[in-house]
């Protein structure tokens, strides 16, 4: 399987760091073929520029490449923390730019934008690894975790991805190594339950 791994922190010693080496440590044990970006080394631009919203435009050169990953990925994992209730400028840049109209998801014809898109996107399932240093409770009784809509309704489900599981690691300013070694080992134990060893990657190791 070919999974997309996306990482925005800017931190290079971050937790979120961690676990998107561990991440891609087990997909690749795993024999998946991965595509890892972190986005804040690479500089991504967020930058969404007016003439790529024609949905039937070329992307831009820089685009190019990650807008046929996302395309032909069979799952993808993103990781990064949460800010404000939200992903990351630069996160929230590549969903704009990378997952456009023409690549993620379409409008029927006769429809001019108002109704319901179809997703493009082939792959089946979606892991989104978040950290945060609030806790549950007051995530969910006082903001309504916002996170949770955003990857799920707005973003994956809307492109046909129709498995998304997300997990959060809280509170990380607060935790021990044991405790961040285990939220590595969970998060492991997650992408190799929903991107198991298939046959096929079986006979290509």
């Amino acid at each position: 399987m070919k999974i997309s791994v996306i990482l925005a922190h800017p931190d290079p010693g971050s937790f979120n760091h961690a676990i998107a080496r561990a991440v891609v440590d087990e997909l690749q044990s795993c024999g998946h073929v991965v595509t890892f970006h972190d986005l804040y080394r690479e500089r991504f631009d967020p930058f969404l520029r007016a003439e790529e919203l024609d949905s039937k435009a070329r992307p831009l050169p820089d685009l190019a490449e990650l807008c046929e990953e996302a395309a032909v990925a069979d799952g993808f994992v993103i990781v990064h923390p949460n800010w404000w209730g939200q992903p990351p400028a630069i996160l929230k840049g590549w969903v704009d730019r990378v997952l456009r109209a023409g690549v993620a998801y379409q409008f029927v014809d006769g429809d001019d934008g108002e109704g319901v898109p179809v997703g493009l996107l082939r792959a089946k399932a979606a892991i989104i690894f978040n950290t945060s240093n609030t806790p549950k409770q007051r995530e969910d009784c006082v903001f309504g975790d916002p996170l949770k809509a955003i990857w799920k309704k707005c973003i994956f489900e809307l492109c046909g991805v129709r498995s998304v599981d997300r997990r959060v690691f809280r509170v990380v300013v607060k935790s021990t190594p044991a405790e961040r070694d285990a939220w590595l080992a969970n998060a492991q134990e997650l992408v190799r339950r929903r991107f198991p060893i298939s046959s096929e990657n079986s006979r290509a190791t």
